[in-house]
């Protein structure tokens, strides 16, 4: 999803970053209100961060990484995962990738806008149901990675379209082509991280439901 310096001109970035930081700031009071939104927002971009290093391959124009969307969606909640990868991104290039500072704000747009869009759709519905019933099910899982992961993809391809120079369908197509196995396997790892996340909390006598809704009520 990362896209390389040089493939949109200068006014462009300035557009993306000015993008990025107007969105941040119109879901920041409802971060700093609750402060366990902050911790759970420093643990979110932990784990995003980690995720991406675990696995980066350039392929095409982009660069595929494995984000755990779901998993930190599900698991901190929405608030904390819109500034984790953001944070995360940031301490990506400040760390490893210092080119990729240039392009901030355009690869937290590729994260940020499909993560607001399916929040609104399929997600909050989630949240709305409430900490006595909420529950992740496979079928959640995957609507969810199917709706996030298309967007991630079209916003690659909304970029390359703004790009100073002419790239070829075929290059975007094999860039979403090899997204699939990634997306495939992320459920699964969803699944089994949020499992680990109840079982660890089993044996709290003040829980009454699983480990991740409280967690992840926004």
């Amino acid at each position: 999803m990362h896209i390389e310096p040089g493939i949109l001109d200068a006014v462009k970035v300035t557009a993306a970053n000015g993008a990025a930081l107007a969105t941040l700031a119109a879901y920041s009071p409802a971060l700093v209100r609750q402060p366990v939104e902050l911790v759970k927002t420093a643990f979110a971009a932990l784990f995003f961060s980690v995720f991406m290093e675990i696995f980066h391959l350039p392929v095409g124009p982009s660069e595929l990484h494995f984000i755990g969307a779901s998993a930190v969606y599900f698991t901190f909640g929405f608030l904390p995962t819109l500034f984790g990868f953001a944070i995360g991104l940031l301490l990506q290039g400040a760390l490893f990738e210092p080119q990729d500072l240039l392009h901030l704000g355009v690869n937290s747009l590729s994260l940020i806008v499909p993560l607001v869009a399916v929040h609104e759709t399929v997600g909050k519905r989630f949240f709305a149901e409430g900490a006595a019933k909420a529950t992740v099910t496979w079928r959640r899982i995957m609507a969810f990675d199917a709706a996030y992961y298309s967007g991630v993809v079209a916003m690659v391809g909304f970029w390359l379209f703004l790009g100073e120079e002419a790239t070829p369908l075929a290059d975007w197509a094999l860039f979403a082509a090899s997204y699939l196995p990634l997306v495939l396997c992320e459920p699964i790892f969803t699944w089994v991280a949020l499992k680990g996340v109840d079982r660890l909390t089993a044996d709290n006598p003040l829980r009454r439901v699983t480990a991740l809704d409280r967690l992840a009520l926004a």
